[in-house]
């Protein structure tokens, strides 16, 4: 790998988010509107045919409604992504959507949008590929990884993680994160103070006043989903109402899967990286949201709906206060970029993805390791990832910005 200068790299990019951000205007706020409508009309058709019996198609309808609020809706937004687009409506602010009691209209699932913000937005963004890092899958599936046990009971573990995550990892993990956070702020500390996260055993442990407080968090999605949706049909009948609830709950399996298989692979994989300290400067974390992510194939408003976006999540990490249709259209002008710098960009369709990712979780295969992106970039590679292709690797780029751009 040639000499990549990380500067020169981080200042192209930088005027090519302000080009994009100057840009900003009425085709992004109606692309995101349409998006919106998609995921809502997808919930609406699948409780219209959910009371009849229990059937693949609701459910199916069902969990992209979920989805599609979680990954395009809450995602974009809670990043600040129409805060800035001309005629986007108040609702849609960051400081305002699905905050407080907004909660039950905007975004209602089993982590409080202000947990989620600050689990995703800053402790991934700001900390991608760190141990710091919350969603790092290497890390958090370690115990697996090391087992010794029969594989069949391995998959075993990883499926049940697939299908149940959203409740089993990311509303414990994010609930403890956040009330960490807002203990160290009381006490004028900084996160950096403080040793490993509780484990989810400690946070919904309900002996304690914090297990307590995140079961009380639970309580309003897991009650409109499972038991006031399937009561509203109760007066088409006792069959209408549990074939309602059947469909919710392979809904919520669906979506689990389906969101695993999405999230997931974005930052793991034998061919992307972890870093063994934090970033030194702004040159360098740019890097480091290019090295440490993958993105997918798509292009379409159809197969970028169903992916959620995020296909595009290395110019989300570069870019995260842009709306989806402003992201799509930075993706050749990165890639371009990274071509010009020589820094690799990770791009494969989402199976193959999904294949590297099974590989770090199962301990057959391991993410790459530098102390600093530098180093990664100074690594020749060996594999065939090193080597561009249409429908893989082609060299590209990765940087985020979060709530603020200045490190």
């Amino acid at each position: 790998m040639g000499e990549v200068d990380p500067t020169a790299f981080a200042r192209d990019l930088a005027e090519l988010r302000a080009e994009l951000e100057s840009g900003l205007g009425p085709r992004d706020l109606a692309h995101f509107v349409k998006m919106k409508r998609w995921g809502r009309l997808c919930a609406a058709a699948g409780y219209a045919t959910a009371w009849i019996a229990p059937n693949p198609l609701s459910a199916v309808l069902l969990s992209l409604g979920t989805t599609a609020r979680w990954t395009i809706v809450m995602h974009h937004v809670g990043h600040r992504g129409l805060d800035r687009v001309p005629g986007a409506s108040p609702r849609f602010r960051s400081k305002t959507f699905a905050l407080g009691k907004r909660r039950l209209l905007d975004w209602l699932d089993w982590f409080t949008p202000e947990a989620w913000n600050h689990e995703h937005n800053v402790l991934h963004h700001y900390r991608t590929g760190e141990l710091e890092d919350p969603d790092l899958v290497e890390h958090n599936m370690q115990p697996v990884r090391d087992w010794n046990g029969p594989r069949a009971l391995k998959w075993l573990v990883i499926g049940f993680y697939a299908c149940t995550w959203k409740l089993t990892y990311y509303a414990p993990n994010t609930w403890a994160t956040f009330t960490r956070a807002k203990r160290l702020r009381s006490e004028r500390r900084g996160e950096d103070d403080v040793g490993p996260l509780p484990s989810t055993l400690e946070t919904i442990d309900p002996r304690t006043t914090h297990g307590r407080a995140f079961f009380a968090s639970l309580l309003p999605y897991g009650f409109a989903r499972f038991v006031a949706a399937p009561l509203a049909f109760l007066p088409l009948g006792p069959w209408a109402a549990l074939s309602v609830l059947s469909n919710s709950l392979i809904a919520e399996l669906l979506t689990n899967l389906h969101t695993f298989v999405l999230i997931a692979p974005n930052h793991s994989g034998d061919d992307l990286y972890r870093f063994d300290s934090p970033v030194r400067d702004r040159a360098e974390f740019t890097l480091r949201q290019v090295l440490g992510t993958a993105s997918y194939t798509g292009g379409t408003d159809v197969t970028d709906f169903l992916q959620g976006y995020l296909n595009y999540q290395i110019e989300h990490h570069l870019f995260p206060e842009l709306p989806p249709l402003k992201v799509r259209e930075a993706q050749p002008r990165v890639r371009a970029l990274c071509q010009k710098h020589g820094v690799p960009y990770v791009q494969e369709p989402l199976l193959s993805r999904v294949r590297r990712l099974l590989g770090v979780m199962m301990g057959d295969a391991s993410m790459r390791r530098a102390t600093h992106a530098q180093d990664a970039l100074a690594t020749p590679r060996t594999d065939a990832s090193a080597t561009p292709r249409t429908d893989a690797v082609e060299k590209g780029t990765g940087a985020r910005t979060s709530p603020s751009t200045t490190l």
